[in-house]
């Protein structure tokens, strides 16, 4: 029988441990094929904190490091800067990345740093519990906000991949999603670009990626689907923010 269809070579035959619904697992397959299709593979190092990836060393099947919660940036710098003809990348959350990780990012964008960072935005605390997250949305309720996210006393989310973009360092910088195959393939080709100008020295490369959290939204996998489409979008809008091969946005 023909295949016409497998498994890609750069995840590990583990079970994923997240929730149904997540889009977790989606994003793990993006990467993969795009580290296979590059021909990256057997020269990555993967970086993951902590947060609902935790375990990721556990499913992509090249090395990886462990990093303390929003330290992933630092830990990538030191990786790169010694292996800098390795392809190194973070695989990071926004309660991670956009919270305790805020300087760190900011500055490893900043010094121009030569890796890739996946940024996948739920806009809330998925593992530990859905607390409000910098990026929750005005009115979103979270396990601390529950009467929702209240903009005078919160402020408003934060937008990292146009702060990213407006950065020195940062050569690439775009916003894409999984929803549904289109937004999928969408998002694989920002992936694979920000991989590609990783190696070719272009600089510091970000890719937020709008995942769902049904269990912490309280929604089914479908509705959960259906309110990033609804919503999230609404408040971060897709696109290319920053591209140093067009030296524009759109």
């Amino acid at each position: 029988m023909a295949i016409v269809y497998q498994k890609s070579k750069g995840l590990t035959d583990l079970e994923m441990h997240y929730c149904p619904g997540c889009t977790h697992g989606v994003i793990h397959k993006l990467v993969a094929e795009a580290l296979v299709d590059l021909n990256l593979l057997e020269h990555t190092i993967g970086v993951a904190p902590v947060g609902c990836s935790v375990f990721a060393y556990n499913y992509f099947n090249c090395d990886m490091h462990e990093a303390a919660h929003g330290r992933a940036p630092a830990v990538a710098t030191g990786i790169k800067r010694v292996l800098p003809q390795n392809t190194v990348f973070t695989y990071q959350g926004d309660g991670d990345l956009a919270a305790i990780g805020t300087a760190e990012i900011i500055h490893a964008a900043m010094r121009g740093e030569h890796f890739t960072t996946i940024f996948v935005n739920n806009a809330i605390y998925g593992m530990t519990g859905g607390q409000m997250a910098p990026t929750t949305l005005v009115g979103q309720k979270a396990t601390t906000a529950p009467h929702g996210r209240d903009r005078a006393h919160y402020g408003q989310p934060l937008h990292m991949a146009e702060i990213m973009a407006t950065i020195g360092g940062a050569a690439y910088s775009t916003r894409v999603t999984v929803v549904d195959m289109p937004h999928m393939m969408k998002a694989r080709t920002a992936i694979r670009k920000a991989f590609q100008m990783q190696m070719e020295g272009k600089g510091f490369t970000f890719v937020e990626v709008l995942s769902t959290c049904p269990t912490n939204w309280g929604m089914t996998p479908v509705e959960a689907l259906g309110w990033v489409k609804d919503t999230m979008i609404n408040e971060f809008p897709l696109g290319v923010f920053k591209d140093a091969d067009s030296k524009e946005g759109s």
